[in-house]
């Protein structure tokens, strides 16, 4: 039934993918857990519903090894990206960390450049400084009157870039690979994984397990099985058949609608400078994206 809706309609189903996924930041901050606590639950709650999917579907009946072993590494770059993205929400809020980690656009063109000798573009040259102008105008020009925990929560945000990008990269490969399994089988071994890292480390610094409330552990089952699993799950089968321009600007639905729900919901202050800069951003980005031979996912 969802495999025919996306095949009929797959630009609607992208966009309500989009929008839903644009919640995810905002979940993390209603939880009321530790960072490090809610992104080990998106992942351990998505694996749940995985893992009864791929029991369906009967993937068990067919392990290779080989791809395995790249899930796995992909599960340990997961979970440092989820690890800075939710303590850079922490500190800067929902909004912000989720446009910075979109900068992944950026990190992953170089990559394509310096790897794989890819060609970049002119739009890409323009995007790189329009993107750190329109930053800097959202978090203010004079970086010198800001807390060191918000600088902190910039610089995880950019670091959340940088290893999503690297978990792109690792997740093509797998995909490349992949033959024989239902679109659940990869995402089930990462987001276990994933899982698994993050678990140990909360055991290595006691942080607690306890999901203190109801409204708690609603807000994780939400982000990790309806955002984490079939959200994306929808996006990744939506995407191949929607334009590469449409993709794109589907997918910038994510970040733009993560700083709406950001000021309306938590009260972000927020003047002209800088939803100027929020739109130039945004803008820059999608530049990065078009500019790029392939379209990357957001959170």
């Amino acid at each position: 039934m969802i495999t025919q809706t996306i095949n009929r309609y797959p630009v609607i189903c992208m966009i309500v993918g989009a929008v839903a996924i644009s919640f995810s930041s905002i979940l993390v901050q209603l939880s009321g857990v530790s960072p490090t606590t809610s992104a080990f639950y998106r992942v351990f709650f998505g694996s749940l519903f995985l893992i009864a999917a791929c029991a369906m579907k009967k993937d068990f009946n067919r392990i290779e090894t080989a791809s395995m072993r790249l899930a796995l590494f992909c599960g340990a770059l997961f979970a440092l990206d989820l690890f800075f993205w939710h303590w850079s929400i922490r500190y800067i809020g929902p909004g912000l960390a989720t446009i910075l980690g979109n900068f992944q656009v950026f990190a992953l063109a170089l990559v394509g450049f310096w790897v794989f000798k890819e060609t970049i573009t002119t739009r890409f040259i323009l995007a790189v400084p329009l993107a750190v102008f329109g930053l800097f105008l959202v978090i203010g020009i004079d970086v010198a009157v800001l807390t060191p925990e918000y600088l902190l929560g910039v610089g995880l945000g950019l670091a959340t870039a940088l290893c999503y990008s690297a978990y792109l990269l690792m997740f093509r490969k797998i995909q490349g690979r992949a033959t024989g399994h239902s679109p659940f089988y990869y995402l089930m071994i990462i987001s276990a994984a994933t899982a698994f890292f993050l678990g140990v480390k909360m055991v290595l610094v006691q942080d607690s397990f306890l999901i203190p409330s109801l409204k708690s552990f609603a807000a994780l089952v939400t982000l990790g099985v309806v955002l984490q699993a079939i959200a994306w799950m929808v996006i990744s089968n939506a995407m191949a058949r929607v334009k590469a321009s449409q993709a794109g600007l589907i997918l910038l639905l994510q970040p733009s609608l993560s700083f709406v729900w950001d000021v309306l919901i938590f009260d972000r202050p927020t003047g002209a400078v800088g939803w100027t800069g929020v739109t130039i951003v945004i803008f820059a980005i999608y530049m990065g994206m078009s500019g790029q031979k392939k379209n990357t996912n957001t959170h």
